[in-house]
């Protein structure tokens, strides 16, 4: 794989820790900014806020510039946003401060992903997304730890320095690394380009990716409580667990990815949500044993991320067919729709708890990764009767890539 691509990864490791690390330090941000744990909480959701209105909005109104400066430019945003919350004297001026590096994080994972796939051959383009998402993936097993030890020890403010070190040193990787002549997009309207989603093929994918991502978080936003007042977990332990899961994770991101360029991305993704889908199942009947419920912790890691890169090419491919003009734009939205699963997932295991019990989480969020199982056997259906080869991009596409 390039350089390049390695500082990609590096961009989305110090991205996914400002992302995550938030949620450790809720506590600490509440105490110190005297606010309550609720208002604390809604610095992960206005975060996500930014994210899914930055991802498809900003990717159209940057359609034009030079992808090499959209990303420094990006990288620059990042860390300002970082060390706007580093002094931040307010909670009003840490909410400013996270909007920020949402708006950034949605456009970078746009644009990543089609910067990701022109250094590389047509056949090693679901392992290059991978690859790149796998700074997200790791920085859940290193990166949110570390930063919550720095911001408990020395003060929650610390954490965000530290990450705009990151961006710094990303900054400078991606000036150093990525190439400058990138092929310049093609100058098209912002109405044009929105017009992705007037597209069903592409809101179908979308559909696909935020049921099938934002299933498994039906269950695994009441991770914790779970295996604390279900399995007999001490708090303590519940960490190891989580470090389990983070681990697998970032093995089950590169080997969903390589999948996806063995199989293509619809027979990789019809795998990998039946196997959540029984992952999920297997947790509601595992949730009692200590022994079991970290086995299949173990197995949810490797699935749970896994379909990343395949719902990020397939959007990549059928937009190069459907809107040649937009496909950052379409890529975008499908960063959009990741986080709309995320909250879509997190409110209905709310409601889930609340009304049926923590324990029927698993089994329901298996219903929602089964549904994008059909909808995603559907779309290939599809494919296969307007000729599209799974393993093929379009004759434009791989020219221009």
């Amino acid at each position: 794989m390039p350089l390049a691509l390695w500082a990609l990864t590096l961009s989305a490791f110090a991205i996914g820790t400002t992302e995550f690390v938030i949620v450790g330090l809720i506590p600490t941000i509440a105490s110190s900014l005297h606010v309550s744990l609720p208002s604390a909480g809604l610095l992960v959701s206005l975060y996500a806020l930014g994210v899914a209105i930055g991802a498809p909005l900003l990717t159209a109104l940057t359609g034009r510039m030079h992808r090499k400066t959209l990303l420094l430019s990006l990288m620059a945003l990042f860390t300002l946003g970082n060390l706007v919350a580093w002094q931040a004297p307010t909670y009003q001026a840490l909410i400013l401060a996270r909007i920020l590096t949402g708006l950034a994080h949605g456009v970078f994972f746009s644009i990543g992903s089609t910067i990701a796939t022109s250094l590389v051959p047509k056949e090693k383009a679901a392992s290059a997304i991978a690859l790149m998402f796998s700074g997200l993936t790791v920085a859940l097993v290193t990166g949110v730890p570390m930063g919550t030890y720095i911001g408990q020890v020395f003060g929650w403010q610390s954490t965000f320095l530290a990450v705009s070190l990151l961006g710094v040193i990303a900054f400078m990787g991606s000036l150093i690394l990525v190439p400058g002549k990138m092929e310049k997009p093609v100058a098209s309207s912002v109405l044009a380009q929105l017009a992705v989603l007037k597209k069903p093929r592409l809101l179908l994918v979308y559909a696909m990716t935020a049921l099938g991502y934002g299933g498994s978080f039906t269950a695994f936003t009441y991770l914790a409580p779970m295996l604390e007042d279900v399995t007999g977990f001490s708090a303590s332990s519940v960490g190891l667990v989580m470090l389990v899961y983070g681990v697998s994770v970032a093995l089950g991101n590169i080997w969903g990815g390589k999948l996806a360029d063995k199989k293509g991305a619809v027979r990789a993704l019809q795998i990998i949500f039946a196997g959540l889908a029984g992952v999920l199942l297997l947790l509601s009947l595992t949730a009692g044993s200590k022994w079991l419920v970290v086995l299949t912790v173990l197995l949810w890691g490797g699935v749970a991320f896994g379909n990343v890169a395949g719902l990020q090419l397939y959007v990549v491919q059928q937009a190069e067919r459907e809107t040649p003009h937009a496909v950052d734009v379409a890529s975008g939205l499908n960063i959009a729709a990741f986080n709309v699963g995320i909250a879509f997932g997190a409110w209905a295991g709310g409601h889930i708890v609340s009304h049926i019990g923590i324990m029927a989480t698993p089994w329901i969020g298996a219903l929602f990764v089964m549904s994008a199982w059909l909808l995603t056997t559907w779309s290939g259906v599809l494919d296969r009767r307007a000729g599209y080869h799974p393993l093929t991009r379009p004759a434009k596409a791989i020219s221009s890539h």
